[in-house]
């Protein structure tokens, strides 16, 4: 009735998808009702018509009440009924007929599930047009789930899920050009080096080992700031991820395979001679993904026991103008611009993080150490590991020094300037470290920690 606005809310319809074999036939029997074994449906498209562009009335109109009342039930007699709510799973239902002369318990719970989780998706995706309309927000839902070979380890299970309207290519809808399955690490890794080669405007390369850059360069190309990154720490960067913010080309794509060993590269466009080159180790996993990137829900959450942390993204750019110098020395333009090349790597750095920088080149970071000077150690024992020249370089630390130690540390290398937030109770010891080795210090008045 209605022009067919109700069709399925009936009796006959509902008794025949709930009945229990056990008990109900009779009743079924007395009303003239038949038993229904299967229920195959496919939801109005609301989300896709909405996305498509439409008035509030065609979306109202796509709202499906049948279909879902139908599958619901079908799902909560899952242990009679099978119900279908994917075509994808036609295929598997007509070999287990053909070689079974039925449906499988275990299929049959299993489609139960599916329906209830396309319930869920299909309910919000409702809700959130709803609110959006009401609001003028926009509100993003996840469209899909790829399940992962296993997570961090092992014996841990991971999904990768997607926002959906997304207008660009992020980490994780790459376009993924070649190569094998991502697994969890890669796609974290592959994000903390998308997400610090893309705060930088001159070509640039970032080479990343468990999440932290172990190489990070600026120069007039990507071939020579791929050169400089590797230069860094030749050793960390085998097996790593190496990002690049411009096209690669073949020349930086033949550099790559005769150096190392790689998981992932990662750049804005590719040569059609670079990718050929690349796939001559076909296992490389090559992403081409946008510079500009979606922000669908700007945030961090961070799992707690009992709970979870939401914070908002840390965006803050310091500029040269924001910088303060507070020793007596003032530092030349080109410790300038490599203070502020090594403050931009050390925001992407686990703290506590230090980073010694020369000419737009990462020549040792110190990442994840309890202990600020040790991580100070350790970027002058990595520099002089590759003999790369510390004479002159900077120094950039993602928070304050508490004590003058750090700063007695790095004169000894020959550190010339340093850039660091300030806040210490201790800062006029510092400063006075600081001046009495010669040292230009700024301050930048604001820490990345990143834990």
């Amino acid at each position: 009735m209605m022009d067919g606005r109700v069709k399925t809310l009936h009796p006959k319809i509902h008794a025949g998808i709930l009945a229990r074999r056990e008990t109900d036939l009779e009743v079924l029997t007395d009303r003239g009702f038949e038993v229904i074994d299967m229920v195959v449906v496919n939801l109005y498209p609301f989300k896709e018509t909405v996305d498509s562009g439409c008035s509030f009335e065609e979306a109202i109109e796509k709202i499906d009440i049948g279909g879902p009342t139908m599958i619901r039930a079908a799902a909560k007699n899952f242990k009679d009924v099978a119900v279908i709510s994917d075509p994808n799973d036609y295929a598997r239902l007509m070999d287990e007929w053909n070689s079974q002369g039925g449906i499988s318990y275990e299929f049959r719970k299993e489609l139960s599930k599916k329906v209830f989780q396309l319930m869920a998706e299909y309910n919000a995706s409702i809700a959130n047009y709803l609110k959006d309309i009401s609001t003028n927000s926009h509100h993003y839902n996840f469209e899909k789930s790829q399940s992962l070979r296993y997570g961090e380890n092992p014996h841990q299970n991971a999904d990768l899920l997607t926002f959906s309207n997304l207008k660009h290519k992020n980490i994780a809808n790459a376009d993924v050009l070649q190569g094998k399955e991502l697994s969890y690490n890669n796609i974290v890794d592959a994000d903390a080096a998308w997400e610090c080669v893309r705060a930088f405007d001159e070509p640039a390369c970032v080479i990343v080992k468990h999440a932290n850059p172990c190489g990070v360069a600026e120069a007039n190309n990507i071939y020579d700031a791929y050169d400089l990154a590797f230069k860094t720490d030749p050793t960390s960067a085998f097996g790593g991820i190496i990002a690049f913010n411009r096209e690669l080309d073949i020349a930086t794509a033949e550099e790559i395979n005769s150096r190392q060993f790689v998981e992932v590269v990662l750049a804005t466009s590719f040569e059609d001679d670079a990718l050929k080159e690349l796939a001559k180790k076909k296992n490389i996993r090559v992403l081409c993904v946008d510079l500009e990137q979606d922000n669908p829900y700007p945030g961090v959450i961070k799992k707690v026991s009992g709970g979870i942390l939401i914070q908002s993204d840390d965006t803050l750019i310091v500029h040269e103008s924001n910088l303060k110098c507070v020793t007596k020395r003032q530092p030349t333009q080109e410790e300038i611009n490599d203070l502020m090349f090594a403050w931009k790597v050390a925001k992407f750095v686990k703290s506590n993080a230090i980073i010694y920088a020369k000419n737009k080149q990462t020549i040792g970071i110190g990442a994840g150490q309890m202990s600020r000077v040790i991580s100070a150690e350790i970027a002058n024992i990595k520099a002089k590991e590759e003999s790369l020249e510390i004479k002159g370089a900077v120094m950039a630390s993602d928070a304050f020094f508490p004590f003058r130690d750090g700063i007695d540390k790095a004169a000894s290398s020959g550190i010339a300037a340093i850039i660091q937030p300030g806040g210490s109770i201790r800062d006029e010891e510092v400063i006075s470290a600081a001046d009495e080795n010669n040292i230009a210090m700024m301050f930048t008045s604001n820490r990345h920690f990143r834990h």
